[in-house]
């Protein structure tokens, strides 16, 4: 009789032959920055896809690019992402994209209008398939105004003519994207064709000087941001705006009923239209999505004429394809459509990334009187042209290698001395020597034994701390020997930090230099550290007191500051001190109001002073409850019959407090101290968020002067770890000074009772002083 074992040998074969062919594949990864209505649209494009899974991510906008750059080198990135194609100069340098290939469909260079498809192109290449295009346009509150204004001069002259309250334009004028239009009508450009800082000249100090006056008249509200332009349109205060398609996704129902748009004025003075920067949206394939076929073909119906009718239907974004019908009566549409005519294509040059930064501070210098045009413009183009030098010359690493190797000499030398001065000795004690060193080594060896229960404990830790802490620092080290990016990586060794520590080549305490960013940041701190501890001890001492009532609620309220995240509380404190709609105004009002008098409302970042101190006073806010909560647990160690004792003897309140309770409290409040300095001169949101380092940079800190350099300006990540090294070791060093102090005979009374000469106990010691 034939056997049948082999019968569960051929089924697993004709399973494992099955495997390939059962396998699911993975999901098409889709990241765009997408909100609202254009979010929403999105969705119901993605949801007509029938070739694959689509798995969508939402990035925010502004830190869309460098997660970007973090996650395609890796493999861990999309397979297809939307983005501007004014980014595409720098993702082709870093490779981050891939040609569209086969994703434009047959005849598509026919099928997109204007210059959407060109601005998509490098090198002969179509590396993006435009989905939409996005310009500013002029949106009128027609229930204010009923005709489009021809110039720029008749909205002006509106400012008589409109209710009290009532602003004649809202924008934001301290934008450099924003202020476009209107240098473009004075034959201006951020970037001239030559790659060269084009916000300079007689032109675009005019284009300055118009916006100015208009802001001194009262036409344009100053300090404006895109919220503040959104809801003075809500609310009916402005009578026209200057926005691009977004702006309808933050608009109320009635605001949108009575808005129009139509395309931007003139400028009289020069007779030339204001002509917006024009953003092209297009879908990119990232170098591992151009390879798969499912991804093409999402890209091909992101693109497509079915779903441009989904966005015009919902997000109301205007097409790039001339196969889709819009209807006459869409005036929206019509407007924008009209107004791309005569945008310009913002150049997609890698350069144009280091103009906005040194843009956007000279627009703000001249505005607040800080400075006159061509001083503010000369400026930035200085920082545009330091931003853009070029990269160090290429190092040797035979220094490095030799320092390590000289290193790991050093140490053997010290572990091979340390063996050795074990067996040191005459002859005669060698043997006794050695028999110990074994007697030892079994010791150890059962110790270890007994001990691996232990190590298993905290073996996850270690891996944690070393993959989480010691890789990262070891890499940022690493990191800060390079230069440059992409195929332009190069080792340039100590080159980042001669750099820093020489101010570039400028004097040493100039705009932005090292030693003027760490002053400011070591005055920050020690200001931010010093009150914290006085109001968080003083609150402590107060909720201590067992005769007030309510301490359990008072203690909750004030713990409030330190649970709410600090980035929600910096942007609030940040609407607080605007000057004309913030809280702080406000009440000023309230004062005048009340007593008759006559207080200017604070511009609070115009000047380092007043900038600092809205700083600080949001940093104070939350960091002082961590003061209060540590010393609290403090206070309830300090014996109840040492201040008794103190009393009997006539000790008044403030001795009890200066010679018995601080003495006691202090051994727990200086590590308290230490952890608040350490992140008081890493406190980047506050900086970030609140004075954004306003007026001209000088209130940033080392640490947000660090992301500049990694985020801001070309991406200079070398340069950026060379500055959290420096800050790295900076706080190592000022930590072992704290730790040197405490040891120090006399610095501190220790934790154990005793002083730190072995005299009398804590406790005693201070009821003597008394």
């Amino acid at each position: 009789m034939p056997s049948r074992r082999p019968a569960p040998a051929l089924a697993a074969l004709a399973l494992v032959l099955l495997l390939p062919g059962l396998a699911v594949a993975a999901p098409i990864r889709l990241w765009h920055a997408y909100r609202d209505d254009e979010a929403r649209a999105l969705g119901a494009i993605v949801a007509a896809f029938q070739g694959a899974e689509v798995e969508l991510l939402a990035v925010p906008f502004d830190a869309y690019a460098s997660k970007l750059q973090a996650a395609v080198p890796m493999g861990e990135g999309p397979d297809l992402f939307i983005d501007a194609h004014e980014r595409l100069g720098d993702y082709r340098a870093r490779k981050l994209v891939a040609p569209v290939g086969d994703a434009l469909e047959p005849g598509g260079e026919a099928v997109f209008q204007g210059p959407a498809l060109a601005a998509v192109r490098l090198g002969g290449e179509i590396f993006g398939l435009p989905i939409s295009q996005k310009c500013m346009a002029l949106y009128m509150n027609t229930a204010l105004v009923q005709e489009a204004p021809a110039f720029l001069e008749d909205i002006a002259a509106l400012a008589g003519a409109l209710p009290q309250g009532v602003y004649p334009l809202a924008y934001e004028a301290s934008n450099a994207y924003a202020h476009m239009p209107i240098l473009a009508a004075f034959g201006g450009a951020m970037l001239d064709e030559n790659d060269q800082f084009g916000f300079f000249g007689p032109g675009p100090e005019r284009s300055l000087e118009l916006v100015r006056s208009l802001i001194a008249r009262r036409v344009v509200p100053e300090d404006a941001n895109g919220a503040l332009v959104t809801d003075l349109f809500n609310a009916g205060r402005a009578a026209f705006a200057i926005s691009g398609p977004w702006f309808v996704g933050g608009l109320k129902d009635e605001a949108k009923r009575r808005a129009r748009v139509v395309p931007l004025p003139k400028v009289r003075e020069t007779g030339q239209p204001m002509r917006p920067f024009m953003t092209v949206e297009a879908v990119m394939l990232s170098p591992q999505g151009a390879q798969r076929a499912e991804a093409r073909a999402l890209a091909r119906h992101l693109a497509g004429a079915a779903a441009a009718a989904t966005r015009i239907e919902i997000a109301r974004t205007p097409p790039v394809r001339s196969d889709v019908a819009v209807s006459a009566g869409d005036a929206f549409i019509a407007a924008f459509a009209e107004q791309a005519k005569v945008a310009i294509p913002m150049p997609t040059s890698p350069a144009m990334r280091s103009t906005w930064e040194p843009a956007a501070r000279a627009i703000r210098k001249v505005l607040r009187g800080d400075a006159p045009p061509d001083v503010a413009l000369a400026e930035a183009k200085h920082r545009f042209d330091d931003v853009r030098r070029p990269l160090p010359p290429r190092a040797s690493p035979a220094p490095l290698l030799v320092g390590l190797g000289a290193l790991a000499l050093v140490l053997a030398l010290r572990w091979a001395s340390a063996a050795k001065g074990a067996v040191r000795g005459p002859a005669l004690r060698r043997s006794l020597e050695r028999s110990i060193q074994r007697s030892i080594q079994r010791s150890i060896q059962r110790s270890i034994q007994r001990s691996i229960p232990a190590y298993k404990y905290v073996a996850h830790a270690v891996v944690a701390i070393g993959v989480l802490v010691i890789v990262p620092l070891v890499i940022g080290a690493a990191t800060s020997l390079f230069a440059g990016s992409g195929e332009s990586l190069r080792y340039v060794g100590l080159a980042n930090f001669i750099s820093i520590l020489t101010a570039r080549g400028e004097p040493l305490f100039s705009s932005g230099s090292f030693y003027l960013v760490l002053a400011v940041t070591v005055l920050w701190t020690a200001v931010n550290v010093v009150c914290h501890l006085v109001l968080g001890v003083s609150l402590a001492l107060l909720l201590h007191r067992p005769t007030l009532r309510l301490r359990a609620l008072y203690r909750v309220l004030l713990i409030v500051p330190w649970a709410v995240p600090s980035y929600v509380t910096a942007l609030s404190w940040k609407g607080m001190f605007h000057r004309q709609y913030g809280a702080v105004t406000g009440l000023i009002e309230a004062v005048n109001a009340a007593f008759g008098t006559s207080i200017e409302p604070i511009a609070w970042f115009s000047s380092f002073t007043t900038a600092f101190t809205a700083n600080v006073a949001t940093n104070v806010w939350l960091g002082f409850p961590f003061m209060m909560v540590v010393t609290l647990g403090a206070l309830t160690a300090v014996p109840g019959e040492v201040l008794e004792a103190a009393e009997v003897d006539g000790a008044s309140r403030w001795q009890r407090l200066w010679k018995i309770t601080l003495p006691l409290i202090r051994p727990v409040l200086a590590p308290a101290v230490t952890l608040g300095a350490i992140w008081t001169f890493n406190m980047f949101n506050v900086v970030f968020l609140v004075s954004g380092g306003d007026p001209d940079g000088t209130t940033d800190i080392l640490v947000s002067e660090a992301y500049r350099w990694a985020f801001t300006r070309e991406a200079q990540y070398g340069y950026a770890a060379a500055y959290s090294v420096l800050i790295f070791l900076l706080l190592t060093l000022a930590t072992r000074d704290w730790r040197w102090r405490r040891r120090t005979p006399g610095s501190f009374i220790p934790q154990g009772g005793g002083a730190a000469d072995g005299s009398a106990p804590a406790p005693v010691a201070a009821t003597e002083a008394v």
